[in-house]
């Protein structure tokens, strides 16, 4: 694991730049994160820089109508999709009448190729992905019971009430990502970000398990980086 720590003000500059470095002519099968960090990051990405990149979205909300603006989809092609348009996009479908097809449908997706490079947030508990305290590495996509710190984060964004329980991409999934990108910023992750980086690797941390993948990087900020 790599832990790069950048000034807040250039952070989402030097992510971005890097990003666009990698976005090879051929594109990448990229797995994208929703939420409030990754979107400075998204607005600094020329209009083409996703043209040949299919991107899937990494988790969704259930229980909210289609459209709604807490849904991961909606923020995704909002913060990110609607100005900078990907190759293809794919997302999982929370209003499947049979979620245990869904989960298998997406997954097959997902393995006929993995991920080249998967950009991730880390939640205040540690999850990742909707992938809550207790998710196991070999954990496939997989509808998951959200906790009450994710329900409230979901209220953040205009869900109220908040979900219940989400559609997540596995942590198996995640970690044979051929790249993991963990994006972190603010004073209020420095805590759990120490936990990730220098406490013991558990399941009740899952981004700590990230330690065990061969090629992860984690972009914070000086606010986030301060207790490392």
């Amino acid at each position: 694991m790599r832990v790069e720590v950048l000034p807040a003000g250039s952070w989402a500059e030097a992510v971005s730049g890097e990003l666009v470095d990698r976005l090879e002519p051929s594109g990448l099968r990229l797995c994208l994160a929703t939420g409030a960090t990754p979107v400075p990051v998204y607005e600094l990405l020329p209009r083409d820089a996703l043209a040949t990149s299919t991107v899937f979205l990494l988790d969704e909300f259930g229980g909210l109508p289609a459209g709604h603006r807490a849904r991961c989809e909606t923020m995704l092609r909002t913060n990110l999709l609607e100005r900078v348009p990907a190759g293809a996009f794919y997302f999982p479908d929370v209003d499947a009448p049979d979620l245990s097809v869904e989960c298998e449908r997406y997954q097959g997706l997902i393995n006929d190729g993995g991920f080249d490079l998967a950009v991730l947030g880390l939640g205040k508990n540690g999850h990742l992905g909707l992938n809550e305290p207790g998710s196991t590495p070999d954990q496939p996509t997989r509808v998951v019971r959200l906790t009450d710190e994710t329900r409230e984060g979901a209220r953040n964004y205009g869900a109220d009430p908040p979900p219940n329980w989400g559609l997540a991409v596995g942590l198996a999934e995640i970690l044979e990502s051929r790249e993991v990108w963990l994006l972190v910023t603010g004073s209020a992750k420095a805590t759990v970000l120490a936990r990730v980086v220098n406490d013991e690797v558990t399941v009740q941390v899952p981004a700590a398990l990230l330690r065990t993948h061969p090629n992860t990087v984690i972009w914070a900020d000086e606010e986030a980086a301060h207790s490392l």
